[in-house]
């Protein structure tokens, strides 16, 4: 785990560095907690939603769109009980079911989350790819190679911060809404058909697959944990009014952000069941048929284009969220933190390798197929996902008056019957269709198939049981209560060990000068300094380059200026980024107290300069003076 890392915080580098109390009205208060559910919303158009509502559109016109309205309704009620549960409880979902089941089940989930998130991931990589071959030819292998580059992007993305993360996204998903757009009105759908679409209805068994993908690549198990922890962005009042207001204007983030997704992964389908369907192109569930065939049909040259432009965009909003939920499944089921760019690396080759190995064996020709293979997975797992949340928010014990009442009881439960039972469906008839052409390979679907699905069952049934039959744990939410307790004040506290962070700028007299107040003579002082350059970052201390020795020349002259005044003083240097490497320090000396300057830069200059203190303020256990 990584030193500088709270343990029980979900996503602790950007945990509660969006402040929400601000003065305004109602839609200044909203503004602040306009987020989350956006990272969480590409998900919801991502290149396997692409796959899944091709396929569905040019297959069987408008009449798969209620199932699109349906999972959207369902994805609306489970995202906005994450949000709840990462508001109250500040647990994100892996936390969760942490706590609610056993570890070899806990394993047994996290092994699925890993499974459904390199299958979103395949998703991207394949939309990615596809995109930059639609746009400029690049060969179908190629592109999936230099997926892996992009793979890089979120974590320079991260070090801008969390609001400018969000910012980018909403950049692209109005990208993608703007190119449907257009292609909506290219297509001239009728509208009386598409009303009739939302009129449930499965025509056949093809149609059921096509069906589950939708839901699977709508109603995503890792937005669940990733939505979960993202609402933890935000530094919410621990009082009453203070939850209820943020649970209200995250159900409100996520209905606009979700709504958005609809609007695209409808505008999708009713494309290809307007352009396709409509002139008899029923089997369009290649995306780059689907791009080949949009000129001649609609009659518009850059009709192609705006659906090549608009797949990249998905694939690269979508990038964000695999890595995300990625850290957040694994520190919240195995509490093993590791190095972002290793973490995206191993997500984005899991996704690589099996791509490159079937587009090369069975042609870029498979690549449809694989989307919605890899969407009808995601779906398989929801089940696991949702019911440990189902369970957490249900329960007074943990959930206290932020429990979750009868009506969303109900709705949550039904939709995870729903998504089981389909699910189930899908599987059963697949065995029939396995055993009946297995021939001499019928054994390994009797005695190898079979009872691993028996045995996956075994443990969903465990899942939805214990919580129910089994006396957990009560650990209840800590929530705020109405009446403030008096106290007895104490003696002022004794600073002894106290770390001084210095940039070598006009600030650091005016923080010396307040560090050495406190402490005194008595107390012990660690000037602190972080070499930032690019050697730096890469050797650590191994770096000789001049500006380390004349960062070491700097420390070594305000030491000395202290002891020349007699104060106990040590100078230590520390190499990479400063957000990084100053709580690594100050945890190494055991200081009691970091006192550190702020330089007052905003906008801009905080994206050229960084925002060290807040990062750091929010990684150390101690507390923290910050001197402007």
């Amino acid at each position: 785990m990584h030193p500088n890392i709270h343990p029980e915080r979900s996503l602790s580098e950007v945990h509660s560095t969006v402040e929400t109390n601000v003065k305004g009205g109602f839609w200044r208060r909203l503004f602040v907690f306009l987020g989350p559910a956006y990272l969480v919303s590409v998900g919801y158009m991502d290149p396997g939603n692409w796959a899944t509502d091709l396929a569905g559109g040019s297959r069987f016109g408008y009449s798969l769109l209620w199932v699109l309205l349906m999972s959207n309704l369902i994805a609306l009620l489970l995202q906005s009980m994450c949000a709840r549960l990462g508001v109250v409880a500040q647990r994100d979902l892996a936390q969760a079911s942490r706590e609610l089941y056993h570890p070899a089940a806990n394993i047994f989930n996290y092994v699925l989350a890993e499974i459904a998130i390199a299958s979103c991931d395949l998703a991207e990589v394949l939309g990615m790819a596809i995109g930059l071959q639609l746009l400029f030819h690049i060969p179908l292998i190629w592109g999936v190679g230099l997926s892996v580059l992009d793979a890089f992007l979120i974590l320079f993305l991260m070090q801008l911060g969390i609001r400018r993360l969000e910012a980018i996204i909403l950049a692209l998903i109005m990208i993608i809404g703007g190119a449907f757009a257009v292609q909506m009105v290219l297509a001239k759908p009728d509208l009386s058909e598409v009303a009739f679409g939302f009129v449930p209805g499965i025509p056949n068994t093809e149609a059921l697959f096509i069906a589950i993908g939708i839901i699977g690549a709508t109603v995503m198990p890792h937005n669940l944990y990733l939505h979960s922890a993202l609402v933890q962005s935000r530094k919410v009042e621990r009082t009453p009014q203070g939850l209820r207001r943020a649970i209200r204007f995250n159900v409100i983030d996520s209905a606009i952000a979700l709504n958005l997704a609809l609007f695209v992964n409808a505008a999708i389908l009713i494309l290809a069941a307007a352009v396709f369907h409509k002139n008899g192109y029923n089997g369009v569930s290649e995306i780059q048929d689907a791009h080949r065939l949009l000129e001649p049909l609609l009659g518009k040259s850059y009709a192609p284009a705006l659906f090549a432009i608009a797949l990249i965009a998905a694939g690269q909003s979508s990038t964000v969220t695999g890595t995300l939920a990625g850290q957040i499944v694994m520190e919240g089921y195995l509490h093993l933190r590791i190095a972002p760019w290793l973490r995206r690396l191993i997500t984005r080759l899991l996704a690589v390798v099996p791509a490159i190995i079937v587009i090369s064996v069975f042609g870029e020709s498979s690549t449809g197929n694989m989307l919605v293979m890899s969407q009808v997975i995601l779906s398989m797992q929801l089940g696991f996902a949702i019911i440990p949340l189902l369970h957490y928010v249900s329960s007074r014990s943990r959930m206290g008056d932020y429990a979750i009442g009868f009506w969303a009881k109900a709705g949550g439960w039904l939709s995870a019957i729903v998504i089981v039972a389909l699910n189930v469906r899908l599987v059963y008839e697949q065995v029939l269709i396995w055993l009946a052409g297995s021939g001499e390979y019928r054994w390994m679907v009797e005695w190898i198939v079979i009872p691993l699905l028996l045995g996956i069952a075994g443990m969903l049934a465990y899942i939805v049981l214990r919580p129910l039959l089994i006396n957990l744990p009560r650990t209840k939410t800590p929530v705020p209560h109405v009446n403030f307790k008096s106290f007895t004040p104490s003696q002022e506290p004794e600073f002894k060990e106290i770390a001084v962070a210095v940039d070598f700028s006009t600030a650091d007299q005016k923080t010396l000068q307040h560090a050495v107040h406190i402490g005194g003579k008595n107390a012990r002082y660690f000037l602190i300094h972080a070499v930032e350059t690019a050697g730096a970052w890469v050797m650590g201390s191994d770096i000789q380059d001049y500006e380390t020795h004349a960062d070491f020349k700097y420390l070594e002259e305000y030491r000395l200026a202290l002891i020349d005044l007699g104060y106990q003083c040590e100078s230590v240097i520390g190499y990479g980024p400063a957000k990084q490497a100053i709580p690594k320090l100050v945890m190494e000396k055991n200081a009691d107290l970091l006192v550190m300057g702020a330089h007052g830069h905003r906008a801009l200059k905080d994206l050229i300069f960084g925002t060290t203190v807040g990062a750091v303020r929010h990684a150390v256990n101690i507390p923290v003076l910050i001197v402007r």
